[in-house]
């Protein structure tokens, strides 16, 4: 039997955009998601826009309820800033309600809420002033987690401000699958700056709250793997290192962004434009902790012909086809459990062995309805194979001294995923979009419980 340690956390997570529905409805104002499925529906999966995703503004206690009965004892989802702060100033009284009654009937419930305040959802009034290109996004910001922090500090105990603020780096401005879509390296990099800045200004927020809790950060970090050990492709590695993981897990938890980052931009005329406080103030206002989403491993090799200076990052790094790889086809992404115990011992002996939880973990399969049994369940066996294998890598990694505590699941119930919609489901619980959204649990949410319960496996 593997056996996690006491009051271990045993859940999933989602994010408003994700789940909620009515997202235009009940005073929210429009978000990039919004805008730009009104612009060019096309875009998206089989037309499937962000109007009404899963309907959890309406099925709320329905969901909180299954999630009880899956064992579930904990939870993280998001804060819409564009439904609490439809113009960025005025305070929506209707979401003030929501929230509160959704976060109270978890707590009922004995499911601890862990709220996030970004998940790629920019509110299209902070977009027309040039969203993160733009400075006046970090007072923003600061401003909606304060409020935030007003509204729910008394209900809400465990925080997070960015979920993966390096997607909507790469994906708003450099490989164009969020809007605005832009490629441009530069602006990709001042973009993850400003949103650097809107972190710590956040956890000052937060901490000058003199709320009761915790706050942390959500990040889709890993060691890369480099394909051999020459100089040139260790090279690769480090810079991946320091582009992809460092540049937000250094100055989150150890206060400071790595010289060999600056350096690095510096050499390829990258740096973005700064202000005289902020580097005391990444100094001052470090996490508690750090949610880590994990699913495929990076792995990297020297680039063939680089620009220089790099106009992309894959004139630093290209991506390295590992020939031994074991995939998931729906997704084109590797199978690689391993990572979460090198991860657990990155957490540990670089970044002080902070408290870290496994924030996001999963398999996205498509036309799961395919794998119904005679009872019309359906059996995800391949899930369940997917979690324990993980699982018992990060196991090895808590036996070994790093200090996780907790284990989420994408997702709780399947949930829409912007361009590509509901192609593949993710969830222990699966939606029925043509049926009044019904929900139906399915083996690995059976299974989970059976995990939760024992603490193992």
């Amino acid at each position: 039997m593997i056996r996690f340690p006491d009051n271990f956390l045993w859940g999933a997570a989602a994010s408003a955009p994700q789940t909620e529905g009515h997202s235009l409805l009940n005073g929210k104002s429009e978000t990039t998601w919004d805008k730009w499925f009104e612009m060019n529906p096309e875009k998206f999966n089989e037309n499937q826009g962000p109007k009404d995703t899963s309907n959890t503004y309406e099925m709320y206690q329905e969901d909180v309820k299954n999630m009880q009965k899956i064992g579930m004892n904990s939870y993280r989802t998001s804060i819409s800033w564009a439904r609490l702060l439809p113009d960025g100033k005025t305070l929506n009284p209707e979401a003030v309600t929501f929230y509160r009654a959704y976060f109270q009937d978890m707590l009922d419930h004995q499911i601890e809420p862990i709220i996030n305040l970004f998940h790629f959802d920019m509110p299209w009034w902070l977009m027309e002033k040039g969203g993160w290109e733009a400075r006046e996004s970090v007072d923003d910001f600061a401003f909606y987690a304060q409020t935030a922090f007003e509204q729910f500090g008394d209900l809400i105990h465990n925080w997070t401000t960015f979920n993966e603020p390096m997607v909507h780096v790469e994906c708003g401005y450099l490989y164009g699958f969020h809007y605005p879509a832009i490629v441009d390296m530069k602006k990709a990099v001042q973009v993850g700056y400003h949103t650097l800045m809107a972190h710590v200004m956040a956890v000052q927020a937060f901490k000058k709250s003199q709320v009761d809790g915790k706050i942390g950060i959500i990040l889709n970090v890993l060691p890369a793997y480099s394909r051999s050990d020459s100089p040139e492709d260790l090279l690769a590695k480090k810079d991946s290192d320091l582009l992809n993981t460092q540049s937000f897990l250094d100055p989150a938890v150890l206060g400071e962004i790595p010289v060999d980052l600056i350096n690095l931009l510096k050499q390829n005329d990258l740096l973005p434009t700064v202000e005289k406080d902020d580097k005391q103030l990444i100094r001052d206002n470090t996490v508690d902790f750090v949610g880590i989403n994990y699913y495929q491993p990076r792995r990297v090799q020297a680039p063939k012909n680089p620009h220089t200076p790099a106009v992309m990052p894959e004139d630093l790094y290209e991506p390295y086809d590992w020939p031994d790889k074991k995939i998931n086809p729906y997704r084109g992404w590797e199978i690689y459990p391993q990572a979460l115990y090198d991860i657990a011992m990155m957490m540990k002996n670089q970044y002080r062995n902070i408290p870290w939880y496994v924030s996001e973990n999963g398999m996205g399969v498509a036309e799961e309805s395919r794998f119904k049994d005679e009872n019309g369940m359906i059996d995800d066996q391949y899930r369940i194979d997917f979690i324990k294998e993980h699982l018992e890598q990060l196991h090895k990694g808590i036996e070994a001294g790093s200090n996780c505590f907790g284990y989420h699941m994408w997702t709780f119930i399947d949930c829409w995923s912007w361009l590509n919609g509901y192609r593949n489901r993710y969830g222990f619980y699966s939606v029925d979009l043509d049926n009044g959204f019904k929900r139906t649990v399915k083996k690995s949410g059976l299974w989970f419980k059976d995990l939760a319960t024992n603490n193992g496996f």
